[in-house]
């Protein structure tokens, strides 16, 4: 049965300079023509190359000339003038025939010629289902699918670079080498127990052992970049805690490159929290500023503490910002009992001023609340001068990043589902090792051998069913 043929609007639905309308399909070519006008009034569409592109009017549809038996010619129904683009199968996006009319970008005239086009014949294109079928019709992979809605939201470089490196094919790769090593296994136990005569299993466990291993090694390899990975694509979750007056507020404004905290001297200022999403250096960051934490009568600033309490338990990082021109205190303990099991960088602000608490005291006081703690990062800087900030994201990058990305030919586990293959894979694999260190027979390795097989093969959608590729896909834009 013949798909139908699809168009949508490919661009942002906002007043610009260009807007696309792109149809997919068998028809494609044929509706096209039906709408195209050269500048000579010729329809030559369908005649036309692969990879050609054509100037012309888009005029309004009807089954017959709308302009017949009034005086008129085709130029008195003229849409827009546009550009437009033929490919056809198989080298195209969706290895269907596409076309795409490059037109003006106003929100009304895009919106004209797609209700055109589907008058013309096509129907309207469902989220995503242009990259849906791209990949139905095998020109990528379920992983790679993915990776192009990643790269369309990706927000910062790390991100972006992840992205091109699934869109390019690396995690594919990787994973149908694994498959491919699982299912060599699995098929030499079955050749064997087929037939015994002609292939022995004689120190076959052995050999498979070795081989687990290394798999297990290669799976584990992906499954430690998840943690990163999550953070480079969704940005770090950093919760700036402190005493009031500490300079919160301040390293958040310098950090946004914006006034969005009001800052005075006046301990208490902030009352609620603050959140904004910056690019720093090719990283995102949550950075997230919290009430002055510090025993209250006042209500207000009361539910403003107990907000800030709360983020801090949920953060990636907790920056712990010190004003070392004022002794600790009471409230210094607290926050410092509060934090304890979370990863803490501390910052030694207003270093400019006279230092009171120097990194000895800091240290002292940590050790006597906490001592079974790693002790954690410490860094002098100063808000109003702005100097240690950069040492303070230099810091962060080694903390959390560890160098990945450095190339996009890294592979980085960015997407939930992938990481919980890589689990069941992982599961199954151990579950041969174990099967073979305690001696069972042969075919118990097969049967895990095939679930890791099965596992890994959701990453790249060949052990999906139609319900997932459909959920998937359905939470792309329209028009990918």
């Amino acid at each position: 049965m013949k798909a139908d043929t699809i168009a949508a609007i490919a661009t942002a639905l906002s007043d610009s300079g260009i807007g696309i309308i792109r149809i997919s399909g068998a028809d494609a070519v044929q509706i096209g023509d039906r709408i195209f006008f050269t500048k000579s009034g010729k329809k030559r569409l369908n005649d036309s190359e692969s990879h050609k592109i054509h100037y012309g009017y888009i005029v309004e549809f009807s089954n017959e000339n709308p302009w017949e038996g009034t005086g008129k010619s085709w130029k008195d129904f003229i849409v827009d003038e546009v550009m437009v683009s033929v490919m056809r199968a198989p080298h195209t996006y969706t290895k269907e025939d596409t076309v795409e009319i490059n037109c003006h970008g106003g929100v009304f005239v895009v919106q004209r010629i797609l209700e055109t086009v589907i008058k013309a014949g096509a129907r309207l294109a469902e989220p995503g289902e242009f990259t849906k079928r791209a990949f139905l019709n095998g020109r990528i992979d379920l992983s790679r699918a993915e990776a192009v809605m990643d790269l369309i939201h990706a927000q910062n470089e790390y991100a972006l670079s992840a992205s091109l490196s699934q869109l390019k094919g690396n995690l594919s790769h990787e994973v149908k080498e694994l498959r491919s090593e699982i299912i060599y296994e699995i098929a030499f136990i079955e050749s064997a127990l087929d037939d015994p005569e002609h292939i022995s299993l004689e120190g076959y466990s052995e050999s498979l052992f070795r081989k687990t291993e290394s798999l297990l090694q290669r799976i584990n390899t992906l499954i430690s970049t998840a943690d990163d990975g999550k953070r480079i694509k969704e940005g770090l979750r950093m919760v700036i805690v402190g005493k009031p007056n500490a300079g919160k507020s301040s390293l958040m404004n310098l950090l946004s490159g914006e006034e969005k905290a009001i800052v005075t001297n006046i301990a208490g200022t902030t009352r609620d929290v603050l959140e904004e999403y910056v690019n720093i250096q090719g990283f995102g960051f949550h950075i997230i500023d919290t009430a002055g934490i510090r025993s209250t009568d006042d209500a207000v600033e009361k539910i403003g503490v107990d907000k800030a309490k709360r983020y801090a338990s949920e953060a990636d990082l907790i920056l712990y910002m010190v004003d070392v021109s004022v002794e600790l205190d009471e409230n210094d303990r607290n926050i410092l009992s509060m934090i304890k099991d979370k990863k803490v960088l501390v910052l030694l602000n207003k270093s400019d001023l006279k230092n009171v608490v120097t990194e000895e005291k800091m240290m002292s006081v940590m050790k006597e609340i906490m001592p079974d703690f790693e002790p954690p990062v410490m860094i002098k800087i100063s808000t109003l001068e702005n100097t240690g900030i950069d040492l303070f994201m230099d810091t962060i990058k080694n903390m959390f990043f560890q160098g990945y990305l450095k190339s996009n030919r890294q592979i980085v586990i960015t997407n939930l589902r992938h990481k919980e293959a890589l689990l069941e894979a992982f599961d199954s694999l151990k579950m041969v090792k174990k099967s073979i260190e305690v001696g069972m027979p042969e075919d118990f390795y097969s049967i895990d051998l095939m679930n890791a097989y099965s596992a890994l093969g959701k990453i790249t959608g060949e052990e999906v069913g139609e319900d997932l590729v459909n959920e998937i896909f359905s939470k792309f834009c329209m028009g990918k």
